[in-house]
């Protein structure tokens, strides 16, 4: 049976990892927000390109797009394995709570908060592949941007 002063420390190491999630799902959020933003602008001027018949500026978009996409893919894998997690050491509280009054409950509380520890991990390795992959989509995005240059460039000499 926990005393109130362990189950206050028991209660400690959760309440760490909750922070941490936190941050990191902060973190992946504004990097989701980001690459929806620029989705959206891909879409537009894939649009555009299309409209004006310009088709390898538009190939080279949807190229763009798809990039993205699966960049944006692994992020919300990454953010849906977070939250899972912390759900979980949320819950693993909740255990540890009971566990005053029940103390079955705090082996539960073990099993839940390494499954939910482990959780977290694989949502960070999902963190960890896009992050990985970031730069070459960004020098993918350079060359894009280089090809409708040169492509700009050939339309104005017709």
């Amino acid at each position: 049976m926990l005393t109130k002063l362990e189950l206050f420390q028991a209660f400690v190491a959760p309440a760490i990892f909750i922070s941490a999630a936190g941050l990191f799902l902060l973190s992946i959020n504004a990097r989701l927000m980001a690459m929806v933003s620029r989705l959206r602008v891909f879409h537009r001027e894939k649009r555009l390109a299309v409209t004006a018949g310009k088709r390898q500026e538009a190939i080279a978009l949807q190229s763009q797009i798809e990039s993205v996409e699966k960049r944006a893919e692994k992020i919300k894998h990454a953010f849906f394995y977070l939250l899972l997690g912390t759900i979980g050491v949320m819950a693993t509280c909740l255990l540890l709570g009971f566990g005053l009054y029940a103390p079955e409950a705090l082996i539960f509380a073990v099993i839940l908060f390494v499954m939910s520890v482990l959780t977290m991990m694989i949502g960070l390795g999902f963190y960890i592949a896009e992050v990985s992959i970031a730069l070459s989509s960004v020098k993918e995005e350079d060359k894009f941007y280089g090809l409708i240059d040169s492509l700009d460039l050939i339309d104005e000499q017709l």
